[in-house]
């Protein structure tokens, strides 16, 4: 796939004009592990060149992440606190009112958030539960910020009714490598998930699907996850990469606290982070949950990498999150910037478009 991106920027550091890029579907599972052999240095360093390619250098966009419904999710997710089958003291809610998300957003947007995510603990959306999503998203978006929204799997009929409400984005992630899906999830199938996906582009919504690390996976399932994204028809234009937050109560948490599968070892996280990068050169990859337990160091060599977007405030859903005032210093300190330039992906869209 030969896609002419373009894109600019408002800081001097970013990256003007008009390229040309290979965008490869056809990955091998030998050349992705190849990528995470390389030598730290110079795996980053190919990352950091990709990343300047066809992203704004110094640019980091901000999200904000609002459980819109929380917990009872009938899933058995083993990481997840808001499974029933969990016992994380984490209380069932109802879906939020329209004014309440609203207000949610609007804080989000005066702490310089440009992105939008609402999740809700559904295996999928009722259709009664569709009028209420559809007037958010559109209520969301009359606002001014780009909208993401993970209720679940869809159907087409669903996902056409949220790419009619303009829906930027929809967020499914694979959580982890085929092989090693069945160990985390027994409700639903790693294809339930990919149909998802498919019923969402199908629709016009753009695609955010990423996973966990961390999770006792082996190398070999990082790269059969990475494998699983990039050989996808089209590739996600958003690819969240989450730290497992292991919760006390879950089958991961419990099972993994206190031992050292509880935490990815942070090189092998950035060379997770820069794999992404280089096979999925116009994604957005999104830096997610785990950020809160690592350092400045790691996550500067993360950006380094690749890494281009993170959730901004105290909580992503139910776990904890660094907050606005340490992400500021942090990016202060990394003569870092909030995000004002178009999304590779988005742009190629538009301009293929135009012509």
């Amino acid at each position: 796939m030969r896609c002419r991106c373009a894109h600019s920027a408002r800081s001097q550091h970013a990256a003007i004009g008009r390229s040309r890029v290979t965008i490869r579907t056809d990955w091998t599972r030998e050349e992705i592990a190849a990528l995470f052999d390389l030598p730290f240095d110079e795996l980053v360093f190919q990352a950091a060149t990709v990343h300047r390619a066809h992203h704004a250098v110094g640019q980091i966009q901000l999200c904000t992440l609002l459980s819109i419904k929380t917990g009872g999710c009938p899933e058995d997710c083993g990481y997840c606190s808001q499974s029933v089958k969990a016992d994380s003291g984490v209380e069932a809610t109802k879906l939020m009112e329209v004014q309440q998300v609203l207000q949610k957003a609007a804080q989000a947007a005066d702490a310089g958030s440009k992105r939008f995510c609402m999740g809700a603990a559904w295996r999928n959306p009722k259709d009664r539960d569709m009028p209420a999503i559809v007037e958010i998203v559109k209520s969301v978006r009359a606002m001014g910020m780009e909208t993401c929204m993970t209720l679940g799997m869809l159907t087409p009929k669903q996902a056409d009714m949220l790419a009619e409400a303009g829906l930027d984005y929809y967020n499914h992630n694979i959580d982890t490598s085929p092989e090693r899906y069945n160990d985390i999830i027994t409700t639903r199938t790693m294809q339930d998930r990919l149909d998802t996906l498919d019923h969402v582009r199908k629709a016009g919504i753009n695609v955010c699907s990423g996973g966990i690390v961390g999770m006792g996976e082996t190398r070999a399932d990082r790269v059969g996850f990475i494998h699983t994204l990039a050989t996808l028809p089209q590739h996600p234009e958003s690819v969240p990469v989450n730290a497992l937050v292991p919760v006390k109560g879950t089958v991961l948490g419990d099972m993994l606290a206190d031992t050292p599968l509880a935490k990815i070892d942070d090189i092998e996280f950035v060379r997770t982070i820069a794999v992404a990068r280089i096979t999925m050169p116009l994604s957005m990859v999104r830096l997610s949950a785990g950020r809160e337990s690592m350092s400045e160091a790691t996550q500067a060599l993360c950006f380094m990498a690749g890494a281009n977007s993170i959730f901004t405030g105290d909580k992503l859903l139910t776990a904890a999150n660094a907050g606005d005032d340490k992400d500021a210093a942090l990016m202060t300190k990394l003569g870092l910037v909030p995000m004002e330039a178009e999304e590779p992906l988005r742009a190629c869209k538009a301009l293929e478009a135009a012509e």
